[in-house]
């Protein structure tokens, strides 16, 4: 199994004309490759997976499987509240190439711990491809406990953890437990040093979406243990980090990427574009970053 480690972008999606924007996607995808990011993720929470029909989620992943070539890794977010749809999924990712899945924690169904590793194992047990399992009880309800991650480590292809709790604790009393058979990758970008610092090996962005070279340096600086320059690369990433979630992701990345002229800043409902207010402070950060 490959390593998995770096900077991870959480790829947005562009619409255009309430379709896919296939031609922009590839276009972000190129730049990714050519700024130096180490992985992509197709079809998050970023990628606005809950919108996307099925037709719209399997042509994302194959088309950035397809424009990647195997210059970097891919992610493919494959992850729902149903397992026999999480399950059809992944074995789609498979079969278009994909080095890996993210699979997060399933949303309002509120599964007991033992329900979330049975889920978990399902889905396992359905594929080959190595699993990064994203807890995110922010937005899914439920915590995916220590003991059930513990659980989960024992099955071979489980191969890490996306961690959006912002809790730095949650590195150090998850590596009590398994040590180093999961690569723990940070879901929160304000995090990424500290969780790096603490035995982490590398962030799934939103802001690498805009700033990709930076988040790339960051993790490179990390894994190379000059934490001072890392440091220094956080701190001029705050601002950033700061107005990618002044309402909810990935309305902002996605208005800062058309100021960019990168995409359409389309999101589609429920979300919608950013207030006036939030888009002068997205602005603002922009501006004060060199991005417009």
């Amino acid at each position: 199994m490959a390593e998995i480690w770096g900077s991870y972008v959480a790829l947005v999606t562009p619409f255009r004309d309430g379709g896919l924007d296939e031609r922009a996607f590839a276009d972000l995808v190129e730049w990714h490759i050519a700024e130096g990011t180490h992985g992509l993720v197709p079809c998050g929470t970023t990628g606005e997976s809950p919108t996307l029909s099925h037709a719209e989620h399997a042509r994302l992943i194959e088309l950035c499987i397809e424009v990647a070539g195997g210059r970097i890794p891919v992610m493919a977010g494959t992850g729902s509240n149903s397992t026999e749809e999480a399950i059809a999924f992944i074995r789609h990712a498979e079969k278009a190439g994909a080095s890996s899945a993210l699979v997060v924690a399933p949303y309002y169904n509120k599964p007991t711990q033992e329900g979330l590793y049975r889920h978990y194992k399902a889905i396992h047990d359905a594929s080959g491809l190595p699993i990064i399992i994203y807890n995110i009880p922010g937005r899914s309800v439920i915590n995916i406990t220590d003991e059930t991650l513990a659980r989960l480590a024992e099955l071979p292809r489980i191969a890490g953890v996306k961690d959006a709790t912002g809790d730095l604790a949650r590195v150090s009393t998850l590596r009590r437990r398994i040590g180093n058979r999961l690569a723990l990758l940070s879901g929160e970008d304000m995090t990424a040093v500290g969780f790096n610092a603490q035995g982490g090996q590398g962030c799934i962005s939103v802001t690498a979406n805009i700033m990709p070279r930076a988040c790339a340096e960051l993790q490179r600086l990390t894994r190379e243990g000059r934490y001072a320059e890392a440091l220094a690369v956080q701190d001029s990433l705050q601002p950033l980090h700061e107005v990618m979630f002044i309402e909810t992701n990935p309305s902002p990345v996605k208005y800062a990427l058309g100021l960019m002229g990168r995409i359409q800043p389309d999101v589609r409902l429920p979300l919608a574009e950013p207030t006036t207010a939030s888009q002068a402070l997205i602005k603002a950060a922009l501006a004060q970053a060199g991005l417009v």
